[in-house]
């Protein structure tokens, strides 16, 4: 959410913005509206005040006793209350449209984010390793996974429907290595690790930017009137809603979850394997940190690094692009993904969205601090994505094969599976 003084100020930079987001949104009809209420607020306070007043000159005429003038102000008062009624209604409405188009109105972007229409205009900023080369056909990761009995998609298909699958034996274990060693890695730079509520009221998703845009996408529960998250950064974020907090030093935090995802509209779309599923698993990085543009920007790439540093970790192939205006969402201000090299694909896939949102996501979740002169901000956000799993099994699984159906295991994992350096075939 945007300073409403500062949209009327920049109303067509927003427009601007809303059209390249592919956002539905009339920034002249909020401003309308928000005239309007703006209007109807003063008359009101103007009759409020009226009413005060004329309650006072009957009370004073009823002393004197002069009981036809106070009968006369009294019709009065009840012109007055009448109007009061009607300005209620009015103003409700204007609330409403207003509050409506506010949840729409885009974030800002970077002066460096590249102008586009889709991921296809995403900017490559580097690539690091080199994609594999292969002496012999390599298979994908579903194939590997059921050769090696460590995924099974038919069964999951079977328990729980399209885009559902079960992690066996050392599918699950690769599965709990790579989240253990995003938490550890974290945990050396400072971040604290939560385990977080997966089950959040819908004012959670509102004010961490996720609704009312990404409503579709995303599991509810009707009769509790809760939703499943698709990213622990909802409750990481909701957790200092309508706080004043201390940000002498960013706060950094850290969860692993499961997250759930609706994936309406991707019909059709990387059906086959663990790339695109319901049910999935995130170590989130989530921090909080003054409004200082410059230190944010900082910390923005701090976070971006630690995930690259993760996939280094895990000896993968990968590139940081720069998401262009038409593949942000909404709350977004600027955006790196990181993609890793897949051989089924023969492309990079995304693994990892790293993000600052500036101070739009706190003024949605009301978060604050009080700067050196002791007046009160709204902080700034950010957060990447240390790791996802399953999908970062694809590549893991997929780079890492060798001819005779083997797999090995990167170093760096090793302690997290009791010392295995590869996966053999039973």
């Amino acid at each position: 959410m945007l300073d409403i003084k500062w949209i009327r100020q920049h109303q067509e930079t927003i427009q601007e913005v809303a059209d390249w987001k592919g956002i539905d949104v009339s920034i002249p009809d909020l401003i309308a509206w928000d005239e309007q209420r703006r209007r109807l607020l003063q008359e009101a306070e103007t009759l409020r005040n009226a009413r005060n007043d004329l309650s006072q000159q009957i009370s004073g005429l009823i002393r004197e006793g002069k009981r036809d003038a106070a009968a006369e102000i009294k019709e009065r008062a009840k012109e007055n209350n009448r109007r009061l009624e009607e300005l209620s209604s009015l103003l409700a409405e204007a609330e409403r449209h207003y509050r409506r188009l506010m949840l729409l109105v885009p974030n800002c972007v970077s002066p460096d984010t590249p102008v586009g229409r889709s991921d296809a205009d995403n900017v490559v900023v580097r690539t690091v390793g080199s994609p594999p080369c292969f002496d012999f056909e390599p298979k994908d990761h579903a194939a590997l996974g059921e050769m090696h009995g460590i995924v099974d998609i038919a069964r999951g298909v079977k328990v729980a429907g399209a885009r559902n699958y079960f992690l066996v034996g050392s599918g699950f274990s690769l599965h709990r290595a790579v989240q253990q060693l995003a938490l550890d890695l974290l945990a050396s730079r400072g971040f604290t690790a939560m385990e977080v509520p997966l089950l959040v009221r819908e004012d959670a998703l509102t004010n961490a930017g996720f609704f009312p845009l990404g409503q579709d996408q995303t599991f509810e529960l009707a009769a509790d009137r809760k939703w499943l998250v698709g990213t622990s950064e909802v409750p990481l974020i909701s957790y200092y809603g309508n706080e004043v907090v201390d940000v002498r030093h960013p706060m950094k935090l850290a969860a692993v979850s499961n997250c759930f995802r609706r994936e309406i509209g991707s019909a059709g779309k990387d059906v086959r394997g663990l790339y695109r599923v319901h049910q999935f698993a995130k170590v989130e990085q989530v921090i909080v940190c003054a409004n200082d543009p410059e230190l944010s920007e900082r910390l923005l790439q701090q976070i971006t690094q630690n995930a690259e540093d993760l996939l280094q970790l895990l000896e993968l192939p990968y590139r940081v692009v720069a998401v262009c205006t038409g593949d942000m969402s909404q709350k977004t201000y600027k955006q790196y993904d990181i993609e890793t090299w897949m051989p089924s694909r023969q492309a990079y896939g995304e693994t990892h969205s790293s993000s600052n949102l500036h101070d739009f996501q706190a003024r949605r979740s009301n978060i604050k601090y009080r700067d050196e002169n002791g007046e009160l901000r709204f902080c700034h956000t950010l957060n990447n994505t240390a790791v996802a799993t399953p999908r970062i099994l694809i590549p893991l699984l997929e780079v890492h094969q060798r001819q005779d159906g083997s797999i090995h295991i990167p170093q760096a994992l090793r302690k997290y599976m009791g010392g295995m350096k590869e996966l053999t075939l039973p």
